[in-house]
């Protein structure tokens, strides 16, 4: 007997953290464009992008940058909200984008 496994279709939400705007990229299942948003660092655009997620009626991951403190009222914020909150570290990011053969940043590594 073969025994599959289904993941539930998840709306992945990816935010580069700035200090006056975040900048908001949602990829939606079943479709291949993402959809980009700008936050301002405002309750009220908070409050505007946790109601655009909820209208998707889909469970939601959202992964982000610490960038100094400037992530901590939002992070605060979409907690509170329930959504699933993923820090990813810097230091990962910068190693992820350096390594061969991936394509992308990494002048370095091109250049050995």
């Amino acid at each position: 007997m073969t025994t599959t496994h289904s993941i539930a279709p998840t709306l992945l939400v990816a935010i580069d953290i700035s200090k006056h705007r975040h900048e908001v990229l949602i990829g939606i299942p079943g479709r291949t464009r993402r959809r980009r948003l700008t936050v301002m660092n405002t309750l009220e655009d908070f409050k505007r992008l946790s109601a655009t997620l909820v209208g998707y009626d889909l469970p939601v991951r959202i992964g982000f940058e610490a960038t100094g403190n400037y992530h901590r009222t939002l992070a605060h914020h979409l907690g509170r909200a329930g959504f699933d909150l993923k820090l990813v570290s810097s230091v990962v990011l910068a190693r992820t984008s350096s390594a061969p053969g991936r394509g992308v940043g990494g002048g370095r590594a091109r250049s050995l």
